[in-house]
């Protein structure tokens, strides 16, 4: 089984807790090969992620993927994301010619239960695999012109076919089909891969990727919001909930941060405990918002309208900065 992680020294902590469960939940597996794409992790962290890996057996690889704004033309502006998420692109790259299948998992992921089933899954011609994202907005679908019945996939967890990426040339492809998005994406490389890959991406189950937030939702709510979500049978959904192999904590509720009421930041902190990074002291700051935020949460579940106005206000909030930086940045020209 081979996985990829992208990571910065700024996640390289989150990493490590990631690992550790995954080494931990996958532990009967025979060969377990992870490869760290690094854009900029010290030498003092790359260490302790060793010692994380040592402990069950294991060892690192880790690829430089060096300064990745210098792969693009132009400023790249990938908002409230980091520049290290557009790293996936280029797993093709600097992986081994040999490795011809991974599971990407991102730094924010907590894997709970064994992934041989997800490693073996069939694409059924598919390049990706990748569990949907029925929260995405309307205008992004709008911008990817992407029709409202059809599915988005988030790029938390992802199955990639390196085979054909690599034969059929897609880092170019997605990036060239980046490019002509990017003055309005607020997803940056997750929007490249659904805009060109559309058709190509087949549904695995919201287990292997959970949105710790989504456990405020109704089925039907998200059903309402996506049609093609209905392709996840409502038990599976439920089940998800109550025993997620891979829980990604991509909304703001996250565990590392002073005042975060997660239901699911145990497995976090369980996992740090056990790793170099054990002790971390948590960000502070956003106290208050995090506790507003999990008002929302629990809000979600019997006025979903609620939360859909909040969202609104920020998707529209998020389109109008974008526009303004481009425009200052124009200016600056």
């Amino acid at each position: 089984m081979d996985i990829v992680y992208v990571s910065n020294e700024n996640y390289a902590q989150h990493l490590a807790v990631s690992l550790c469960s995954l080494f931990d939940s996958n532990a009967d597996e025979e060969r377990l090969d992870a490869y760290i794409l690094s854009t900029g992790i010290t030498e003092g962290s790359k260490e302790k992620l060793q010692r994380t890996a040592a402990d069950f057996g294991r060892r690192l690889r880790f690829l430089e993927l060096g300064d990745l704004s210098a792969r693009f033309a132009g400023t790249l502006d990938t908002g409230r994301f980091d520049i290290s998420t557009m790293g996936r692109l280029f797993a093709g790259d600097v992986l081994p010619d040999t490795v011809e299948r991974v599971i990407y998992l991102d730094c924010d992921t907590v894997v709970l239960k064994p992934l041989r089933k997800l490693w073996e899954m069939d694409l059924r011609g598919a390049v990706l695999g990748a569990a949907q994202e029925p929260t995405i907005y309307r205008e992004v679908k709008e911008y990817l012109g992407m029709r409202p019945e059809e599915p988005y996939f988030n790029a938390g967890v992802l199955v990639m076919d390196m085979r054909a990426w690599r034969a059929e040339g897609l880092r170019d492809k997605v990036l060239a089909y980046y490019g002509s998005i990017a003055r309005v994406s607020l997803f940056n490389d997750q929007d490249a891969l659904n805009g060109c890959l559309k058709g190509r991406i087949r549904t695995f189950s919201p287990v292997y990727n959970f949105f710790t937030n989504y456990r405020y939702f109704r089925y039907r709510t998200l059903t309402a919001m996506q049609a093609s979500y209905r392709a996840v049978p409502e038990r599976i959904f439920r089940y998800a909930k109550r025993q997620p192999a891979v829980i990604h904590f991509a909304g703001d509720e996250r565990p590392w941060k002073r005042g975060s009421l997660n239901v699911y930041g145990r497995a976090y902190t369980d996992y740090l405990a056990m790793t170099p990074f054990a002790g971390a002291p948590k960000e502070r700051g956003q106290e208050l918002y995090l506790l507003l935020y999990h008002g929302m949460d629990l809000v979600t579940f019997f006025f979903p309208s609620v939360r859909a106005a909040v969202s609104r206000r920020y998707v529209e909030k998020s389109i109008r900065e974008r526009a303004e930086r481009l425009k200052e940045a124009e200016e600056k020209q």
